[in-house]
Formats: C-alpha cells, structure tokens, sequence
C-alpha cells in the first residue's frame, strides 16, 4: 500500500500562521508584507553582524576588508551586496533557514521548500539601486516556482532607497532580451512576447522593461521597520533607487527559495555536475524526490531530519556537500544595478 504524503505543521510556541487574507493578496498583487515577522533580538544582531562584516571587523571568505588607507568615503561606497553568505557564514545560513521565514513560505510555494540564495545588501547613503527586473529572469526553476524574502534591518522608506513595486505584474511572463536563451518559458512560444533591453538598468530610457511596469501604475514604494519582510512573486517587476539620504543606510537580508520539487540549473554563475544544481541548494522543509545539500553549519532544517522520499519515482535523495565548492565561488560582490 502506497504512503500518502501529507504534510503537517509541526508546532512551535513562535510559529507563525498566514492569514488567508495574505495569501489571497499575495496572488492578487504578487507580494505581501509580513510585519515583525523576525524579532527585534535577531535581527539586531544580523544588522550588527552586517555592519562588522562591512567594516572588516568580522571576516568572511571571499570578501575583502576595507582597505586602512581609504578614506571613510571610499570605504562607505566599496560594495552595496554580497551574494552568497550562506555557503560561508553560520549566521547567514541561519537566517537563510528562519523558521518564521518558512513557515510563510510553506504556504506561498510549499509545503516543501528549497533554500538557493542569499544577498547581504548594505546601500550607504549615496549607493545602491537597482532598475525594474524579475527575478526569475536571473535564477531559473522549472517548474517556475521562485520567491524572495527581503528581510528589513532597518527603516527602508523613500528616504534611503527602499524597494518599489509594480502590484499585479507578476501575471506578466517573464520577458526576454537578446542576451539570453533560457527562460522559464518554453522558447519560441509566445506570439506576442517583445524583446526588452537593459534589464536592471537604473536609466529607465535603457531599460525597456519600464514600459511594462508603467502599466501596471501606480507603482508603490514599500516602506518596512526592522524585522518585516516582504515575500515578492519571482515575476513582480520591482526596483529601487540609490539611497537618497547623507546619513541613513539601508541593509537588508534578502534570500531566494524555490519548491524543492522544483528543477534548478542554476548556482548562481558558478558551475554544477549535471543538469541540474539541486544537490547544492538546501532542503529547508518538506520532502523532495530531487537531491539536495544539508546546510554546512547544521542549522535545522529538513535536511537534517530523517525521512523517505515522496514523488512518483520514489528517488532516494542524496545530499550535497558545500565544502566540496571551488574555491571562489562561494560568496561573489554585485555589481550595481545587477544581480549576479
């Protein structure tokens, strides 16, 4: 007789439940806000951990400390992101594998959910911004099935450069320029799918993908305090603009995820054995008939949790090793204006 697969939250004292109003707005308008979903305690200390990570204070693999003889402007402006953390830092990967995180995330993409990417942004005044894309134009899962979580370290308004919105445009398909051949659609399919260009681009006479946004008005910022975070649609169109402000920053945590039923040829730029790069992501909640990678600095999560297999094939699945990565390709600096 064949088991039925059938997933239960398990009880915590802190877990949190969605609303079905939020989940109805989610597919209404592509993102909602989950206000003080990380506790003031936590996120604290991620913004610290940020700020050392910056300064030099706390090192990490792959990111250079600020150099001693540069002005205090220089150093200010020597980076806006790091990509990555997670593969090389303890704190990141327990971010990254937040359970309150999760717990919204299994309703929205769930029950079974993959950890991909994280994204350490830091935007000192004068820096940051990035134009109109979506995210799934950049990491690849098929079925499509990508979402973000943009944790808030600090107030983000229009004043330092918070994230802006265009509700209701993740119903738009991901729309493709010349520069790449796969996209999460099946190419050639579409009648009426016009080329955009300058993707990403802050100028949004370069970037054409501002048309779309502009018919889906009014676009919105969305202003957050500390500990909220916003889960956004892989296909809404967002942005932001370099922070404004001379003397607020605006760091944030955001990180990718994906159903772990999902396929993923993707690990962020850097190579993979096979077709696919699941054994390199971890398995956050549920099951997976995929393979998939324990977290490296054992933070719980599923893949640290003994369990059989669900799917049509009943595939045994394997875990990978992060320590096993080329050396190099574990954290990466973004460019402004792109995600890498």
């Amino acid at each position: 007789m064949s088991q039925i697969y059938e997933p239960v939250a398990v009880p915590r004292a802190d877990r949190y439940r969605v609303s079905v109003a939020d989940y109805k707005s989610y597919q209404e308008n592509g993102f909602i806000v989950v206000k003080g979903l990380v506790p003031e305690a936590e996120h604290a200390e991620l913004r610290q951990h940020a700020i050392d990570i910056f300064d030099g204070k706390t090192p990490v693999e792959g990111v250079e400390s600020p150099d001693p003889q540069a002005t205090p402007q220089e150093r200010q402006v020597r980076m806006t992101r790091v990509h990555m953390l997670h593969r090389v830092d303890a704190l990141s990967e327990r971010f990254l594998l937040h359970p309150r995180v999760l717990d919204v995330l299994e309703i929205l993409i769930g029950p079974d959910v993959l950890a991909l990417q994280t994204m350490m942004f830091f935007n000192a005044p004068g820096s940051g911004g990035q134009g109109w894309h979506q995210d799934a134009y950049y990491i690849t899962t098929y079925p499509e099935t990508l979402i973000g979580a943009w944790l808030a370290l600090e107030r983000a308004d229009e004043g330092n450069g918070c994230l802006w919105v265009a509700p209701g445009s993740h119903k738009e398909p991901i729309h493709p320029d010349a520069g790449r051949g796969a996209l999460v659609h099946t190419k050639g399919g579409f009648s009426d799918a016009d080329l955009v260009t300058g993707i990403s681009d802050l100028d949004d006479e370069v970037n054409t993908l501002s048309r779309v946004a502009r018919q889906h008005e009014p676009n919105m910022p969305v202003e957050v305090h500390a500990g909220d975070v916003i889960f956004f649609h892989s296909h809404l169109l967002h942005r932001s603009h370099p922070n404004p402000s001379d003397a607020r920053w605006r760091r944030a945590f955001v990180s990718h995820y994906c159903n772990a039923r999902s396929w993923v040829p993707w690990n962020h730029g850097a190579s993979f054995e096979g077709d696919a790069a699941n054994y390199l992501h971890i398995l956050a909640r549920g099951a997976t008939q995929l393979p998939f990678a324990k977290p490296r600095f054992d933070t719980p999560c599923a893949a640290l949790e003994d369990w059989e297999p669900t799917g049509p094939q009943q595939v045994v699945a394997s875990g990978g090793d992060m320590e096993m990565l080329p050396a190099g390709t574990s954290v990466s600096l973004g460019e402004e204006g792109r995600v890498e």
